[in-house]
């Protein structure tokens, strides 16, 4: 499925759990004929995020709103900016205004948050990574916010990385049976999916080095100490990722081991939404 069928998907849902059978308290209280505008107004300090799904949102709701934007996806933004002005049909404003808070507050939380994750690491050749922790239905949308706070986004799902994790390869009986089978199993549906493997110590990680044919090494939850004994050993042979329990006090430190890539699950699934508001003007 494709991502903006997804998206559309979302905002049909969340129209419908909202809405209902019609927003009652707009129907009786406003004319049809009124007009109206209304400001989105930035409350607190961050990164902004949604703008291009906000205008969906009013679009696909009523396409005659009128939107006039000042500051797009991924700029800074301090309290008292105004993002954009919407304009056209009161109910309209009144029906929208919340899912477009929604959606905008919570990928500006996802935005700053992975923000400040990659500033620090500057100077470094670590990238951040989003993880599959995600709200069920806003995945999409999320991601895209990692993207806009400069992360890079892991994998989608299931469907776009073979990712061999501490069950799976448990399941598979060991490390070089379950890469073996994955590489068996892309030459037999003739898929072209990049492998990682999860390795829990440095005896794992050499497994599964001399496996051969993996593209990613995830370390999951070394130490400072054996992560930078992990980079000595891998000496450039396949990207490393490090994951588990990594947070902005220590991830800087992870990063001058020299790995590659640093998955952090709280940009996510631990983030507080950006306050804004969306105000009759």
């Amino acid at each position: 499925m494709e991502v903006n069928e997804l998206t559309d998907k979302l905002i049909e849902l969340a129209f419908a759990e909202d809405i209902g059978d019609g927003d009652h308290t707009t129907l009786c209280s406003i004319p049809d004929s009124a007009i109206g505008k209304a400001r989105l107004l930035i409350k607190e300090k961050g990164v902004l995020a949604g703008v291009e799904i906000a205008e969906t949102v009013f679009h696909k709701f009523d396409p005659q709103l009128h939107l006039e934007i000042f500051i797009r996806d991924g700029a800074v933004v301090q309290p008292g900016d105004v993002a954009f002005t919407v304009e056209g049909k009161t109910r309209s404003l009144l029906q929208t205004e919340r899912l477009v808070l929604n959606l905008m507050q919570r990928m500006s939380g996802i935005a700053t948050t992975t923000r400040k994750y990659v500033n620090l690491l500057e100077g470094t050749k670590t990238r951040v990574l989003d993880t599959r922790k995600t709200t069920p239905g806003m995945r999409m949308l999320e991601k895209q916010a990692v993207k806009i706070g400069g992360g890079e986004n892991h994998r989608i799902g299931l469907f776009d990385m073979i990712l061999l994790k501490d069950n799976h390869i448990d399941f598979a009986g060991g490390i070089e049976n379950a890469v073996s089978r994955a590489q068996a199993y892309l030459k037999e549906k003739n898929k072209k999916l990049k492998i990682e493997v999860e390795v829990r110590n440095l005896d794992e990680l050499r497994q599964a080095l001399a496996v051969g044919g993996v593209d990613r090494i995830m370390l999951d939850n070394f130490s400072i100490e054996n992560t930078r004994e992990a980079v000595k050993i891998v000496d450039g042979r396949v990207e490393i990722e490090s994951s588990g329990g990594i947070t902005e006090k220590t991830i800087r430190s992870y990063a001058e081991c020299g790995v590659d890539y640093i998955s952090v699950g709280a940009l996510t699934h631990s983030v507080k939404s950006l306050d804004m508001s969306l105000k009759a003007l």
